[in-house]
C-alpha cells in the first residue's frame, strides 16, 4: 500500500491542525495515506473532553483546544511529532488495533536503542520505567485518522510540570536524551517511519518522501 511522508520542519501548531482537517474532509477512497513529521513551538493542546483542572500552574505557553481525544499534552522543540492521516478502514484496522500498532512502533523504535518500552493499562502511550516518553491522540472521521503521536527526544521537559500530562496527576515524563540517546530528530524520525510502515502494512517501495 502506498504512503506519502511529508517532512514539515518547524511549524506552528494551529495551521498544521487546520491542514489536517482540510485534507481529511477532502479525501476519498483513492486518496494516498500520509504521515507528517513536524516539530512545534511551545504549545499545550487540550482534547475534546479535556478538563482545565489538569492545568496545575499558570505559565505563558498558549493553550489550544483541539478535536482529538485525550486530555492535555505539551508540544515543543526537540519533540518528534508524527501525524497519521490514514484510511484505517482501508488498512483493515479498528481504532484500538490502530492505536496498539502506533504504540508498538514506538516500542520497536526504543528496542533499537536497547531501551525497554511498555504500555500502562488505561493510559495510552508508551512508557519507560513508568515514565511517559510518547503520547497518543487521534481523531477518526469517516474511517480516516488524523492527529497522531509525539515522542520526546531532546527537549525542555519543564512545561510538563505545570500540567497533569494526559490527565494523570503526578505522571512523570522522560525523553531519549535522558536515557542516554544523543541522536538528532531526523535520525529518530527515520527509525520511526520504518516501524510505522512495518506495523501498519505500508510497502517501503511504494513510499514517497517530500521535504
Amino acid at each position: 500500500m502506498s504512503l506519502l511522508i511529508r517532512h514539515l520542519g518547524f511549524k506552528d501548531y494551529e495551521p498544521v491542525w487546520k491542514q489536517m482537517q482540510s485534507m481529511t474532509s477532502a479525501r476519498d477512497s483513492h486518496s494516498t495515506d500520509e504521515i507528517w513529521l513536524v516539530q512545534h513551538p511551545p504549545v499545550y493542546t487540550l482534547g475534546l473532553n479535556g478538563k482545565r483542572e489538569h492545568f496545575i500552574k499558570d505559565n505563558d505557553i498558549p493553550v489550544i483546544t483541539v478535536d482529538r481525544g485525550g486530555q492535555v499534552t505539551y508540544h515543543g522543540p526537540g519533540q518528534a511529532v508524527a501525524y497519521l492521516l490514514c484510511d484505517i478502514e482501508r488498512l483493515g484496522l479498528g481504532i484500538s488495533d490502530f492505536v496498539l500498532r502506533l504504540e508498538q512502533s514506538i516500542v520497536d523504535l526504543l528496542e533499537t536503542y536497547h531501551i525497554t518500552g511498555h504500555r500502562l493499562a488505561g493510559a495510552p502511550g508508551v512508557y519507560v520505567k513508568n515514565k511517559k516518553i510518547a503520547a497518543m491522540g487521534l481523531r477518526i472521521k469517516h474511517g480516516c485518522s488524523y492527529h497522531g503521536l509525539s515522542l520526546n527526544v531532546d527537549m525542555d521537559l519543564s512545561p510538563f510540570n505545570d500540567i497533569n500530562p494526559c490527565g494523570y496527576p503526578n505522571m512523570q515524563v522522560t525523553q531519549l536524551k535522558d536515557l542516554g540517546i544523543n541522536e538528532e530528530i531526523e535520525a529518530v524520525n527515520q527509525r520511526l517511519i520504518k516501524h510505522l510502515q512495518s506495523n501498519l502494512g505500508y510497502n517501503p517501495s511504494q513510499t514517497k518522501v517530500i521535504r
